[in-house]
């Protein structure tokens, strides 16, 4: 979770190892991050990635759509210089931003302002945006794909696309293929994360549908294992984990790996 030198280093080590085609990075602190370095070890590994965050909440966009805008330029310029080709996902909001009732139309208004501004500057460094709805308890901005695809189109950027995940959708779609559907020409990245978070297959999130509809709607974007082990204590808390939700790294990768890539010959998605 940390990107320094080794942590970069053994991140792009390992994901090349167990045969990964691509690598997320979490910005979880753009400025801090090494951009030059961690270009140097992705070139060297031939892995691209993709770049996702949550946004602190000094500089939540709904509460000062000025402040995000400045942190997401920042982060969009860690992005580049590192030559990922996208950055993504809760780039509208805070991971655990809550407030206590529906979101109001000035917090949309300004999320929807801090976002385009934010696209228009991932275009100028030839990156894509993304944003991912996440699920209730961790935001009360966006968290379905409707309410996804409603902010993409009311912006109206090219280069700005929907994110999901498949745990947050099985919490709140009616049903995970309804929100892929709902999607559909906009979706271009998708966490396949556990029912727990844990090892892909072990839970009960129904992989024959999810699969099934990606390939009804000619899915060809980012397919993104995301499992979780251990984590920072901002993530953590944002994120209400409180214990570990496999045994092991090795079982994650082990099991859930081969379980999702099995899957996704099966549809014909790789």
């Amino acid at each position: 979770m940390s990107w320094d030198a080794d942590g970069a280093a053994r991140a792009i080590a390992a994901a090349t190892a167990c045969g990964m085609d691509f690598i997320e990075i979490a910005l979880l602190d753009p400025a801090s991050t090494d951009p030059t370095l961690g270009r140097q070890l992705l070139e060297n590994a031939s892995l691209p990635a993709v770049c996702s965050l949550g946004l602190p909440k000094a500089n939540w966009a709904s509460r000062d759509p000025e402040a995000a805008i400045e942190f997401l330029s920042t982060a969009i310029e860690t992005c580049a210089a590192l030559g990922a080709t996208a950055l993504t996902g809760v780039t509208y909001g805070g991971i655990g931003e809550r407030s206590g009732t529906p979101p109001t139309n000035s917090e949309l208004d300004n999320v929807a302002r801090a976002l385009e501004t934010a696209a228009k500057i991932a275009g100028q460094h030839g990156l894509l945006f993304g944003i991912e709805p996440v699920n209730r308890y961790e935001t009360h901005l966006i968290n379905t794909a409707k309410q996804g695809v409603d902010m993409i189109e009311r912006i109206g950027a090219d280069n700005m696309f929907l994110h999901l995940d498949t745990y947050h959708m099985n919490i709140e779609e009616k049903g995970a293929g309804n929100g892929i559907l709902a999607a559909r020409e906009h979706l271009r990245y998708i966490h396949l994360s556990e029912s727990d978070r844990g090892t892909p297959g072990a839970g009960t999130c129904d992989w024959n549908e999810i699969f099934a509809t990606l390939a009804a709607v000619s899915f060809e974007g980012g397919l993104a294992m995301e499992s979780f082990i251990n984590m920072p204590p901002e993530i953590a808390h944002g994120l209400s984990v409180w214990r570990p939700v496999a045994d092991s790294a090795e079982e994650v990768i082990g099991q859930g790996l081969p379980f999702l890539k099995g899957k996704a010959r099966q549809y014909g998605l790789i």
